[in-house]
């Protein structure tokens, strides 16, 4: 596993948290329990802090990053699709954030929302509870009523996916 201290920063990985051995997690970096960080995924914690919650999934190919004035924080019950990239903003807890979306500095998704794929939530933006950014810089519309239904079935599924990876997975080469 491709774990690193940066000086005295050294991450702080819950024990009941799974991240795939080819993921990358550098320094001031938490994790909470029944947290999930799949494939290629990177964390850099070198200059502002990354805080993930608890029940949260990091998908294949994201890179969370931090600025010096703010950490990086995605709250508890959040799913990160595939290879979006968080740069010192805040994802509240039970948002969703699509794949290959972009979420800038001191931007925050508040509980509840969604970044469509492909999305890029430019700096200083928020989105609102109950709210989709979509589109390139980011427009608001309402979330569909079944949203919440179906973010807290990802959020089961990532988290058990995860307890069978870690009790489950082997190389083999």
């Amino acid at each position: 596993m491709a774990i690193y201290a940066l000086g005295d920063m050294v991450p702080d990985i819950h024990p009941d948290a799974w991240v795939h051995p080819e993921a990358v997690v550098i320094g001031d970096v938490t994790i909470g329990a029944d947290s999930t960080v799949w494939p290629c995924a990177v964390l850099r914690g070198d200059n502002g802090g990354i805080r993930i919650g608890e029940r949260t999934s990091i998908q294949d190919g994201t890179v969370i990053h931090c600025i010096p004035t703010r950490p990086t924080i995605v709250g508890d019950d959040c799913v990160v699709g595939h290879i979006v990239h968080l740069e010192g903003c805040t994802i509240e807890s039970n948002s969703l954030v699509g794949n290959g979306s972009v979420v800038l500095h001191e931007a925050i998704v508040r509980s509840g929302s969604l970044v469509g794929s492909n999305a890029v939530v430019p700096n200083r933006m928020e989105v609102p509870t109950g709210m989709m950014a979509l589109g390139i810089p980011a427009k608001l519309r309402e979330v569909g009523s079944n949203q919440s239904f179906i973010q807290e079935i990802a959020v089961r599924d990532y988290a058990e996916r995860g307890k069978f990876y870690k009790a489950q997975m082997r190389r083999i080469d």
